[in-house]
């Protein structure tokens, strides 16, 4: 027998029993919280965790409000998420979309001034070249920010896509990214040009902290434990959007804030239900839908 702060008096009184002393000791520790002595002794059932007689009906009422904890918990708690497989093949295509228009341009495929044509220039995204803020995200200055890019987006975009799917992932990094550039082109000073797929890189890494923040809010978890993902993708954004020379940290902050502003959207039930029912390959169609239009946009013009 297991004695702590054993009861005197009458015969203890068992106020829970369970084959499982691991179970039986757990809630010897919620007595142990409120001051109720108790004993933990073999019975037929397995273990039973006893009171004194005077005590019983106090040491039954904590318990059950400790059962009740737990199922609230419980029934608060998302559903475990299974990782999409095919994840890394959003994230190859990733990496073969930067590269091939990296070659082409530097190749002199198309017209001469191709790069040029794709830059976010906020004077003509204002004067309606709206596509200007997909194609910039294709194109970088050197190998060191072309390589940057593909390593992080890579990464992030691989996470988001376990947890949404890799077409889902890539529609929303797309959207997300254009809006960012979109916001800045309109909203910021007009002689201003950009290009470089950091603003994705950050809206992937804003989808994948909200939408995992959002799942988990709703839990009666320390505040640490929900906010984690959250405040970890904050801390992000300020290490990695932050650092070197000629960073754009406002479009970091809007590519993180509009992909979180999606993570929150698509995180309410109702919603990430439908977008369950919508194949992947729709979404990934979208999004290289997107860039090709973009593109076939940007050469047309005169």
């Amino acid at each position: 027998m297991d004695e702590h702060g054993a009861p005197h008096g009458e015969a203890p009184v068992a106020v829970f029993v369970a084959d499982d002393f691991a179970a039986c000791n757990e809630r010897a520790f919620v007595l142990t919280a409120v001051g109720i002595p108790f004993q933990i002794a073999r019975a037929p059932a397995g273990h039973a965790l006893l009171v004194d007689p005077a005590q019983a009906r106090a040491a039954r009422e904590h318990l059950a409000r400790y059962a009740a904890e737990r199922l609230a918990v419980r029934a608060a708690s998302p559903p475990r998420r299974i990782a999409h497989p095919f994840a890394w093949f959003g994230s190859l295509l990733y990496v073969v979309v930067l590269l091939a228009v990296t070659l082409a341009v530097g190749a002199g495929l198309g017209p001469l001034d191709a790069y040029a044509r794709g830059v976010a220039d906020a004077g003509l995204i204002r004067a309606g070249e709206w596509w200007r803020a997909i194609t910039a995200l294709t194109l970088h200055v050197d190998a060191p920010h072309l390589v940057a890019n593909i390593g992080g987006g890579a990464w992030f975009s691989y996470l988001a896509g376990r947890r949404l799917g890799p077409g889902a992932a890539w529609a929303l990094i797309v959207l997300a990214a254009m809006a960012a550039n979109l916001i800045q082109g309109l909203l910021g000073p007009v002689p201003y040009r950009s290009v470089g797929a950091s603003t994705a890189v950050f809206a992937a890494l804003g989808l994948l902290a909200a939408h995992s923040w959002r799942e988990h809010f709703p839990l009666r978890a320390r505040w640490a434990v929900r906010w984690a993902p959250l405040v970890g993708g904050v801390l992000l954004l300020g290490w990695l959007g932050s650092s070197g020379e000629d960073t754009n940290v406002m479009a970091h902050i809007l590519g993180f804030s509009c992909g979180a502003a999606a993570g929150l959207a698509i995180a309410r039930s109702r919603v990430e239900a439908a977008l369950a029912r919508v194949p992947q390959w729709v979404g990934g169609a979208l999004a290289i839908g997107l860039v090709v239009l973009a593109w076939s946009l940007a050469l047309a013009r005169g």
